[in-house]
């Protein structure tokens, strides 16, 4: 959540443009304001608001904002609301410093309190404010700046990235702990940001920051220090090769459907990629083999992964797994874990302060830590053992679809590599993965005008596909804005069969080797006059029962269960772009959760 900026160029320029494509690249993380300032000699420049970044650029005139340094951060609203005064980034108390943040100060209320007993002006409710004041503390106190960072950084509680500077200065200077941060050294300029989409198209030679140290950006030169004591850090910057076309939306609407058709394309490169990586996938093979317990530990759609990926390693494998949303992590198991025991930490991010506050827990008792994670060099593929790259390239739309699936199959793979089961079926996976995706397009746009209607329906699964139910349920609920429940099929007459009503839509994600079982919840909704949706392989005892059949290609019933889920991306795509609303970029929510 939140992203910011910052560059320092050789000679005052117009750096507005700059300032503007840089925010843009970063809205996939979620926010709801934007804001810019520039330093130009003894001034700055500072203009913000709450709304998109095209709408506040345009009224505030961002692209002629001119200096040699310039900050643009996106935020997305933790504390104080979204409104001009809380946007960043901020002033200090006589607008000789301006700074922004990414991240969650949790002390921030206390800070606010000590902030104005001091004299400071404290202006919002924000605490992006609160980092800018916790270093105007020791400057006003007569620390040089990066002395003045570190020893803010020991008053600002949480897990924080920020970046800050000062007029008649000619560096900018951040510092991170916990929220991302990555330096781009460049021709003439340096810039630093949350992520790489915004540094990329300047230039592809990084430094990849470390919790707990300082980085000095001049134009020609970078100096980073170390927190606690001021120490010198060397480290040489890497070459990124990564492609930006993943952040172009070639041709889509919108990067969703984008990402939903890539699927196939993402799935096939995993596969190869861990057709490849026998040494490392033996090594974690072994280790979970040989633990006394194994837990998969993710939140959201990486705990629905999780669950599908329990299941696999139990019916494949034979291996019994706990799957456990990382925040219950701690309460749940951490006085029974020790180092007999193997943590699987998965994050799209690689940078969810939940997993990463579970990894913490889990390393602390000595657990044995593997990841799997969708970006090089984030938090968690540097604190594990060993990871699986999930190579989807960018996911810039806020719901995960991509992913989640190469998360999915990553666990598949593993669990049938375990079970020494025969891998070539994997081959005709991507296939099936495409097939599926232009099988069922078509039927879901037809099925908008019986489920738009609705702010409440469910979608049931059972066995491998109970996981792609919560999964669907939870793409539904982000950009649909209506309810969708999802529930293990066998517990809906437990209580929630209460809800159907005549035209009640009920969807059925219907595995080959579970339908039986299905039709018999089909039918509890149908006599009560509910439509019921089964989405599964063509079968008639599923066109006979169900009000309206999905058709998805014959598979396993492992595969069953993952082509299922794509429908469902499908399905709330088009319910979103009904009513309008943009399924990129929900309300409330944000692609990387680096807060509690």
């Amino acid at each position: 959540m939140c992203g910011i900026f910052g560059i320092v160029a050789e000679k005052e320029q117009t750096l507005g443009p700059i300032l503007i494509e840089a925010a843009k690249r970063l809205t996939y993380r979620g926010y709801d304001s934007v804001g810019s300032a520039t330093i130009s000699g003894s001034k700055i420049d500072l203009r913000k608001d709450a709304g998109k970044v095209d709408e506040v650029a345009e009224k505030y005139h961002f692209s002629e904002m001119q200096g040699s340094r310039g900050i643009t951060q996106l935020r997305w609203a933790t504390f104080g609301i979204p409104s001009q005064v809380n946007a960043q980034p901020h002033l200090d108390s006589d607008g000789d410093l301006v700074g922004a943040h990414n991240g969650n100060v949790v002390n921030n209320v206390e800070l606010r309190q000590q902030f104005m007993a001091e004299g400071m002006t404290v202006r919002s409710e924000n605490d992006g404010e609160s980092c800018v004041h916790a270093v105007e503390r020791y400057i006003n106190q007569g620390f040089d700046f990066v002395t003045a960072i570190r020893k803010a950084y020991n008053d600002l509680e949480g897990d924080y990235a920020f970046v800050i500077g000062k007029i008649d200065d000619n560096r900018l200077y951040a510092i991170k702990k916990g929220s991302g941060l990555v330096v781009g050294i460049g021709e003439g300029f340096n810039c630093v940001s949350s992520d790489l989409p915004s540094i990329l198209p300047l230039t592809r030679e990084v430094i990849r920051l470390e919790d707990g140290e300082v980085i000095t950006l001049w134009a020609d030169r970078v100096e980073l220090h170390n927190v606690k004591d001021g120490s010198l850090i060397e480290r040489e910057p890497e070459i990124v090769q990564e492609s930006m076309s993943a952040v172009q939306k070639e041709g889509y609407e919108h990067f969703m459907l984008k990402e939903i058709h890539e699927q196939p394309t993402v799935a096939r490169e995993l596969l190869h990629r861990l057709a490849g990586s026998d040494n490392e996938i033996s090594k974690m093979m072994d280790k979970i083999k040989n633990a006394r317990s194994v837990y998969f530990i993710g939140c959201g759609t990486s705990y629905h992964a999780c669950l599908a990926g329990a299941i696999y390693f139990s019916q494949l494998a034979g291996r019994s797994v706990m799957p456990v949303l990382a925040p219950q992590f701690k309460p749940q198991y951490g006085n029974s874990i020790d180092e007999r025991d193997v943590g699987v930490f998965v994050s799209q991010s690689g940078e969810t302060k939940d997993v990463l506050n579970a990894l913490e827990v889990g390393q602390s008792k000595g657990m044995t830590c593997f990841s799997l994670a969708n970006v090089i060099g984030s938090t968690l593929t540097r604190k594990t053992e060993g990871w699986v790259p999930l190579v989807c390239g960018y996911e810039i739309s806020v719901p995960a679809t991509k992913t989640f699936t190469n998360q999915v199959i990553s666990f598949l793979y593993l669990a049938a590599k375990l079970g020494g089961r025969d891998m070539t079926d994997f081959e005709n996976l991507p296939d099936l993965m495409a097939e599926t995706i232009h099988q069922t397009d078509a039927q879901m746009q037809a099925l908008v005008p019986m489920i738009n209607p609705w702010d409440d329906l469910y979608c049931l699964g059972f066995g491998t596909t109970y996981p792609m139910a919560l999964e669907g349920a939870l793409k539904f609920k982000e950009i649909t804005y209506a309810h969708c429940e999802g529930i293990l099929s066998t517990e809906f007459k437990h209580g929630p069969l209460s809800a159907v009503t005549a035209g009640f839509p009920v969807i059925f994600l219907a595995g080959p080797e579970d339908i039986p079982l299905i039709i018999s919840g089909i039918n509890e909704v149908t006599c009560r006059g509910g439509n019921a949706i089964a989405i599964g392989r063509a079968d008639g005892r599923l066109a006979a029962n169900a009000t309206h059949t999905v058709t998805i290609p014959k598979s396993n019933n492992a595969f069953s269960a993952l082509l299922g889920v794509l429908p469902m991306q499908l399905l709330s795509y088009y319910i979103a772009i009904a009513r309008g609303f943009d399924p990129d970029f929900p309300r409330n929510l944000s692609k990387t959760l680096t807060v509690d």
